[in-house]
């Protein structure tokens, strides 16, 4: 199982742009659609009964999208980077996921890639493509500037000591030691990339693109909450940031059992006891 899953938050488009992001890439599929109830629509004011997540893999990756208003917009703090095993892979995907875009670097040769390019899609999500061979195909990339540039590589380690089954795969540092200029890192047997961005920038992170810990019981949840929060923000909903501002859903595998299997009027009691809490807790949504 995927440990941790992306969750990108869109207004209302989350199933548009999954089935455009499923089109793209081999070995993708659509997956389970959520829809609404009256409690949820409240919250969100998002209509009761329209679409609200879409469970999708794009290359064997899962991803999770949201309809959750617009509340949120994407930052190039987190994009989803790629690596094209071929030129006219990386060429055809450059032109289907910046057209009706913005580019930020165009598609091109850079001293650290024979073919590079960075964008973002017509949604506003952040793609880095890159000409290159991973095993695992697409990775969150994490981009720490402003008050958070020179952060990376404490990041990187407070990550690997909150996910037990972790690794640094690479880490190149700029020549003073000061800044990651680029790091893989596998947390739970999944990659993330880790860079610090030096130069000017106005954004950091979003609650747009979080990141849902997938939990087997309450000792997982109570333990990824506690170490995750510590010096963070607690949310609702099981949602919470970091001390670096990076969002998490630390989430009960069984949530989506309880909203799919045990019928409208019970989900819906589940989904309002959902709404109170700050940390999930299982025996009370059980109970719902």
């Amino acid at each position: 199982m995927q440990k941790i899953i992306p969750c990108l938050w869109f207004d209302h488009q989350a199933e548009e742009a999954a089935r455009f992001y499923t089109s793209l890439f081999k070995n993708s599929k659509m997956g389970r659609i959520a829809h609404f109830g009256e409690a949820g629509a409240q919250v969100s004011g998002r209509p009761k009964g329209s679409v609200m997540t879409v469970d999708f893999e794009i290359a064997g990756y899962k991803i999770a999208g949201l309809n959750g208003g617009p509340h949120f917009k994407f930052t190039p703090a987190l994009s989803l980077f790629v690596w094209c095993e071929t030129e006219a892979e990386i060429d055809r995907l450059w032109q289907e996921l910046s057209a009706g875009g913005m580019t930020r670097m165009g598609l091109d040769k850079y001293p650290w890639a024979a073919k590079y390019g960075w964008t973002a899609d017509r949604y506003g999500v952040e793609w880095q493509l890159i000409l290159g061979e991973r095993k695992q195909k697409i990775a969150p990339c994490l981009l720490f500037v402003k008050d958070l540039l020179g952060k990376g590589e404490e990041a990187l380690r407070f990550y690997m000591s909150v996910f037990k089954n972790s690794k640094i795969e690479t880490l190149e540092r700029d020549e003073a030691g000061k800044f990651v200029l680029h790091s893989v890192v596998s947390l739970e047997g999944q990659n993330f990339v880790i860079m610090d961005g030096q130069g000017p920038h106005n954004f950091t992170f979003s609650g747009a693109f979080s990141l849902i810990v997938n939990c087997e019981n309450q000792a997982e949840v109570d333990r990824y909450w506690t170490l995750l929060s510590a010096g963070g923000t607690p949310e609702q909903c099981g949602w919470l940031r970091d001390p670096y501002g990076v969002s998490w859903q630390i989430v009960p595998t069984i949530i989506g059992k309880l909203m799919t299997e045990a019928g409208p009027e019970k989900a819906e009691r589940v989904m309002q006891a959902l709404l109170k809490m700050t940390k999930v807790d299982i025996k009370t949504l059980e109970q719902a």
